[in-house]
């Protein structure tokens, strides 16, 4: 009885493992975070692994995701690829088309 009680127990750790309830130090992956603009624009971005040197970056709840990665930046962070750039200072930021140099939305934050 007491070997099955232990089976059972270690079954029990071994799932919550595999779950990572443990490792609370990993970021979610699929956590997107949301912010609005002041051209209403609305922003979906997460950072992509532990070293936040890329960013995913959707527009109004579009499914396209645009990989951005990190680049120069005077003050706080830009990242950008061929097509879209993604700045942040603090806890706001903005987007722009980087051919056009269009603004989608600048002061965009949390809401």
């Amino acid at each position: 009885m007491k070997g099955v009680i232990a089976l059972a127990a270690l079954a029990l750790l071994a799932g919550c493992a595999n779950l990572n309830m443990f490792n609370k130090a990993q970021p979610q992956q699929d956590t997107w975070t949301t912010w609005v603009c002041d051209s209403q624009a609305q922003v979906n971005w997460r950072f992509v692994g532990s070293d936040r040197k890329q960013v995913d970056v959707r527009l109004g709840g579009s499914d396209q995701v645009y990989r951005l990665k990190q680049d120069v930046a005077a003050s706080g962070a830009l990242y950008s690829n061929e097509q879209l750039a993604f700045h942040t200072k603090g806890e706001e930021g903005l987007v722009y088309w980087v051919a056009t140099d269009d603004l989608i939305g600048r002061g965009c934050k949390a809401q």
